[in-house]
């Protein structure tokens, strides 16, 4: 592939890449069409901005799309956005017909007569994947973790390039490759064997990032049983960790068969609070019984320090309340109630609290230990 030999081509004759990991990523398959492929695209990858800098200052010549001629199509590998971008601008109703289409940005007569052919350069996917690689995984133009890994699995898989390779080619120093690959392969494993389908998940959007991130956790890697994250392995994980592989991808995922939310809202805390739920016995038994996660997190947590902190967010949401009697206060008698059971139970607590210390006091006092 030359970078430098740039040719030009009929907009109306490049083809989307349908094996585009980022599209992948929302869902798109080999049969989806070039409307759903501009949906989307517009709706999650920011084409409205492109359209807008093209409309300003036109295509930029410096930077062609890069093509493939596969199933005698010219199919844009690199650049998808952009094409969009550039369709749109020509003609608005691509996107669709509805009356609440998002309103296109509109692009002057001038600069849309120079969108009608646009440069390109020819390559093949396997000697295009360096320049991609870098720039999509490992530098300017990052795409999310799913999108990383299905490239990652694609580079290894057709063109047999070990990862320590590809991870050099990008300059990977932070194993990501390896970890991205393991993730994936967790993913596929888990679907191989019946345990869990991508499309069954809860929500629309595939929170890849969700496996990638907690199995870089020891209390979630060993809860399944994980390899090394250097080890190249299609099935890393061991078959008599198949409940546990299932159970990691419903807490992670969800099941719309089977009516389940994923325990994992959002990765921080829950990704942090599963990761200890899952290395105490107590704990994981508490979230199969169907317990919330944040149940089933105090489970797996010393007693003494839930205490602890459930005393001091007391402290804290008394002082903020009182801080709102003069301006907030309206005299509610129902209210004056309620604080007077808090009183009662805070005096209560007190008690509780000098009782337990009283036997200790008594001890120091006479000298015992």
């Amino acid at each position: 592939m030359d970078m430098d030999k740039i040719e030009w081509k009929k907009t109306e004759d490049l083809a989307f890449d349908l094996e585009n990991p980022r599209l992948a990523e929302y869902g798109l398959t080999k049969n989806s069409s070039e409307t759903q492929i501009i949906r989307i695209l517009w709706e999650a990858m920011d084409v409205r901005e492109l359209i807008m800098s093209i409309s300003a200052s036109g295509f930029f010549r410096h930077e062609p799309l890069i093509i493939v001629r596969e199933h005698g199509k010219s199919i844009v590998i690199e650049g998808n956005r952009r094409l969009a971008a550039v369709r749109l601008a020509l003609d608005p109703s691509l996107l669709d017909k509805a009356d609440s289409r998002p309103r296109i940005p509109a692009v002057g007569a001038g600069i849309s007569r120079t969108l009608y052919e646009l440069p390109v350069v020819f390559g093949t996917r396997e000697n295009a994947w360096r320049f991609l690689g870098f720039k999509h995984v490992n530098g300017p133009a990052k795409w999310g973790s799913y999108a990383k890994s299905r490239y990652i699995a694609d580079v290894h898989r057709s063109f047999g390039v070990g990862l320590d390779d590809i991870a050099k080619q990008i300059g990977d120093t932070n194993r990501t490759v390896e970890r991205l690959y393991r993730a994936l392969m967790v993913i596929e494993e888990a679907e191989r064997l019946g345990l869990f389908d991508r499309e069954d998940r809860w929500r629309r959007h595939f929170s890849f990032s969700h496996m990638y991130t907690g199995l870089g956790y020891a209390g979630i890697a060993n809860f399944v049983g994980l390899t090394s994250e250097s080890d190249d392995d299609a099935n890393p994980v061991p078959l008599d960790k198949k409940r546990e592989l299932k159970e990691l991808c419903v807490w992670l995922y969800g099941s719309r068969r089977d009516e389940m939310r994923p325990v994992v809202e959002s990765q921080n805390p829950h990704l942090r609070q599963l990761d200890a739920i899952v290395a105490n016995r107590e704990a994981i038994s508490a979230l199969r019984a169907g317990r919330s996660i944040q149940e089933a997190y105090e489970t797996s947590r010393p007693s003494g320090a839930v205490f602890e902190e459930s005393l001091l967010a007391a402290k804290r949401h008394l002082e903020k309340t009182r801080s709102l009697v003069t301006t907030s206060y309206d005299g509610s008698v129902d209210l004056l109630r309620i604080a007077g059971s808090v009183a009662d139970i805070a005096y209560d607590l007190h008690e509780d609290m000098e009782r337990k210390r009283a036997p200790r006091r008594k001890r120091r006092l006479s000298g015992g230990s």
